[in-house]
């Protein structure tokens, strides 16, 4: 149990509603900023605006999966103004307290080398990042059957990068019928994508696999689909690119070419954020009871 301890949420999308009711059930302090819009009220917390006071007695602080921007500026989608943590703000809150996030960008890394709070990035966790694959793939899969007029079964699919969402986007696809090119950059994972039954090659010969292809699924976060490759690309082909804004696409060049290309990072809490909700709330709970050395049988 995390009673005891008091949590404060500043933000955040659906997926966070689940992380709240989680701690909830678990008897902490729950205090909430930003949250003032939602259309079912949530039960058992306080709605706080957001002061130094208030961060001041927070025994943790999460913050939305994609943290702030490099203003401060949090997203808020249930909040009917705009939520802002000001440097003055991040000052206020204790030195060593846990603040969670999903990723952080390099201001809330330089804010927490300053201030001294300790900044936790629950996706960089490998079972986060595994259990969140789940509803990338499947999120992929709906885009490209929305964007293309055939069916993934026989379809030619190019998946860039074989880690954590690559691997189980690669299987999927594979589960539905597509012949499954990866482009890959490691020995071992060669050997991975030959046991799987997928067909690997060295993402360095991209070009020479582009012509005939239906699908480029990436998760690769550099330039990697560039004009040279988009070049190639049949007219009818697809980008879907699932690596962190900016991604790996050279988008601009896909535009005047005709090409379809999307950028879709983000997508567990598009296409179900009740489930990465869950994820992140068993991970977010788990890692508190770590860090505060709370027995895990004594829920």
């Amino acid at each position: 149990m995390l009673t005891g301890l008091t949590i404060l949420f500043v933000g955040g999308d659906a997926r966070q509603i689940e992380v709240i009711n989680k701690c909830v059930e678990m008897d902490a302090t729950v205090r909430v900023v930003g949250f003032d819009r939602l259309e079912s009220p949530l039960i058992g917390v306080s709605h706080e605006t957001l002061t130094p006071g208030l961060l001041a007695g927070a025994d943790v602080v999460v913050l939305p999966v994609m943290g702030c921007d490099d203003h401060g500026v949090i997203s808020a989608p249930f909040s009917t103004g705009e939520v802002v943590i000001r440097n003055e703000m991040f000052a206020a809150i204790r030195e060593g307290v846990l603040v969670y996030t999903g990723i952080s960008k390099s201001f809330l890394k330089k804010m927490s080398m300053e201030y001294g709070f300790r900044l936790i990035e629950l996706l960089e966790r490998d079972d986060v990042a595994i259990y969140n694959s789940i509803p990338t793939a499947e999120g992929a899969v709906m885009m490209a059957i929305q964007n293309t007029d055939i069916t993934i079964h026989g379809s030619s699919c190019i998946v860039l990068g074989i880690g954590r969402t690559g691997f189980t986007l690669a299987e999927t696809l594979k589960g539905l019928g597509a012949t499954v090119k990866v482009g890959v950059r490691r020995e071992d994972h060669v050997a991975r994508a030959v046991q799987m039954g997928w067909k690997p090659f060295a993402t360095t010969d991209l070009a020479l696999y582009a012509g005939e292809i239906d699908l480029i699924f990436n998760t690769i976060p550099t330039m990697i689909v560039t004009a040279q490759i988009i070049s190639k690309l049949p007219r009818q082909a697809v980008i879907i690119d699932l690596a962190s804004a900016p991604g790996g696409t050279d988008f601009r060049f896909a535009e005047k070419r005709g090409i379809k290309a999307l950028l879709a990072p983000g997508l567990p809490g598009i296409v179900a954020p009740k489930t990465a909700g869950i994820i992140i709330a068993n991970s977010l709970c788990q890692s508190i009871m770590e860090e505060f050395h709370i027995r895990g049988d004594e829920e």
